[in-house]
């Protein structure tokens, strides 16, 4: 088995894991905008307000923006300045992304998985819950995503740096 093959097969495996949990995440954009309707009709229709149902909608928020992020850099979603990138050419571009994961990426992700410990495992061993009376009781798995969108992202960052990496030797090899 080569190099190339490992790779290749590990772009595939965190492309298939990335492309899964994006559609499955993208759900949760239709339970919001129906639990906010909902919402709304309780309180300006009934006058009934519901923290826990509030509370639902930002733990649903929280959930698609962070553990999407890794979706989001797969399909090319992030934010990029482009001004010089667009005009690059497949090579170039292989260049910029494979040195632009490497050295801001999957720092980056590192970064907040390690300075988000002591917060997620602090709100896990108190069971932290919320502040508002009737709210959600789990604010500690809400801060959880916080570690795992840093995995998340950093698992694709390197199916991206992989994929560059291929599109590098496989230009040079031609």
């Amino acid at each position: 088995m080569t190099a190339g093959s490992v790779m290749h097969m590990c772009v595939h495996s965190i492309d298939t894991f990335t492309d899964y949990s994006g559609r499955l995440l993208a759900w949760l954009t239709l339970g919001m905008a129906l639990l906010t309707g909902f919402i709304v009709v309780l309180r300006y229709g009934f006058g009934i307000g519901s923290i826990p149902a509030q509370e639902a909608v930002i733990y649903m928020h929280g959930s698609l923006f962070l553990l999407g992020a890794a979706y989001a850099l797969k399909v090319g979603a992030h934010v990029r300045v482009d001004i010089f990138y667009r005009n690059f050419n497949a090579r170039a571009r292989a260049w910029v992304d494979s040195l632009g994961g490497i050295i801001f990426l999957l720092p980056l992700c590192g970064f907040i998985l390690i300075s988000s410990t002591d917060y997620v495992s602090t709100s896990w061993a108190m069971r932290e819950t919320s502040a508002e009376p009737g709210g959600i009781p789990a604010v500690f798995l809400l801060k959880s995503l916080i570690p795992l969108m840093a995995i998340t992202l950093a698992l694709q960052a390197v199916a991206e740096v992989f994929r560059n990496a291929l599109i590098l030797t496989e230009s040079a090899e031609k």
